[in-house]
């Protein structure tokens, strides 16, 4: 086929991407493991002073670019309780009897959207919460709405196939898959208690913490999401986006950003920072910088994982120009303003 002269490349740039693609291909595999041997055995004292996390950061970025990157639906009640806490703070801004839209996409087995409902009924039983969940997957989802898990700890590589989570053993096939550990370890048995009623080796979640939630069957990237929602007070698009390519996460992202309500608010953590950074700063959305330490350090598993993960995230840096933007995992809209910093 010919090309046309204005789409063709210069002969030095084809070189240049032609050599670029050789040296990943060929010399990055190797550079990459001796790189992951050397982080690998370097000691922890080491390993928190400023010149070796900006290596950890140049090792991150290249397991990123070499990714194989593909979506999981393990999770954990309470991941990330500062993310609830502050949660619970932008709703004690609104008055009494007041209605809040919350919206979580990939809610994935549902453990992030009943730890929310939980969070809310519990402090503010006098605010009406309409609550959304959606997910990609229909067998999931059903999952996720039926409120059941089990108990017992299988090994989470199990995929149940379509259509199977009613046969015996699927719920705890389900209940484990893709979980490196517990979806009930970051609970106490006392917060077990409360949040489920228990049927031998299976608990169920109490009907007043699964009440009022809509269950939604769509795509995150889809535009015609905000049609089928309409808009959102609060908007939670959690540990997701990071196992998209990162130009499929930014248009995710923008797409995102048009259910939330003027004056309301993006929870968008478990994505590559550059990423959030980028499309929250073209949008002119302000980071709430309440808890943001916290809320970065929160979740143990993805702090655990950086940088030999993609999915890893990097230490708190209160030094860089920029941290407020890199580091907020929650992002409020132009419009009204809220109280919180």
């Amino acid at each position: 086929m010919l090309v046309p002269p204005s789409a063709r490349l210069p002969s030095g740039t084809l070189t240049r991407m032609s050599l670029s693609r050789f040296l990943r291909k060929y010399l990055g595999g190797p550079y990459l493991r001796m790189n992951k041997r050397i982080w690998k055995h370097l000691p922890a004292f080491l390993a928190s002073w400023r010149p070796m996390r900006r290596y950890g950061c140049h090792l991150q970025r290249l397991i990123q670019l070499r990714a194989t990157r593909r979506q999981s639906v393990g999770t954990f009640f309470f991941r990330n309780r500062p993310e609830l806490e502050l949660l619970i703070r932008l709703l004690d801004q609104k008055l009494e009897n007041s209605t809040v839209n919350l919206a979580v996409l990939a809610c994935s087995k549902g453990a992030e959207i009943y730890s929310i409902s939980h969070a809310i009924r519990s402090a503010r039983t006098d605010v009406r919460v309409r609550l959304c969940a959606v997910d990609i997957s229909k067998d999931i989802l059903e999952f996720a709405e039926a409120g059941v898990y089990s108990l017992n700890t299988h090994d989470g590589s199990g995929a149940p196939g379509p259509g199977s989570l009613a046969r015996d053993g699927d719920v705890a096939t389900t209940t484990s898959r893709d979980q490196p550990s517990s979806i009930f370890e970051r609970m106490s048995s006392g917060e077990i208690k409360a949040m489920f009623d228990r049927e031998g080796d299976q608990v169920r979640v109490k009907p007043r913490f699964r009440e009022g939630i809509a269950w939604h069957l769509g795509d995150a990237g889809d535009p015609g999401l905000v049609g089928a929602l309409g808009l959102q007070d609060i908007v939670v698009a959690n540990r997701f986006l990071c196992h998209m390519h990162p130009e499929e996460a930014e248009n995710c992202l923008r797409n995102l950003a048009r259910l939330v309500k003027p004056g309301g608010y993006l929870f968008v953590s478990g994505v590559d920072l550059g990423v959030r950074s980028k499309v929250v700063g073209e949008l002119g959305w302000r980071p709430v910088t309440d808890l943001i330490r916290e809320i970065h350090e929160g979740d143990p598993s993805l702090r655990r994982d950086w940088p030999l993960q993609y999915w890893g995230l990097e230490p708190f840096d209160q030094g860089r120009i920029d941290w407020e933007m890199r580091y907020a995992s929650v992002f409020q809209r132009g419009g009204e303003r809220s109280e919180v910093k």
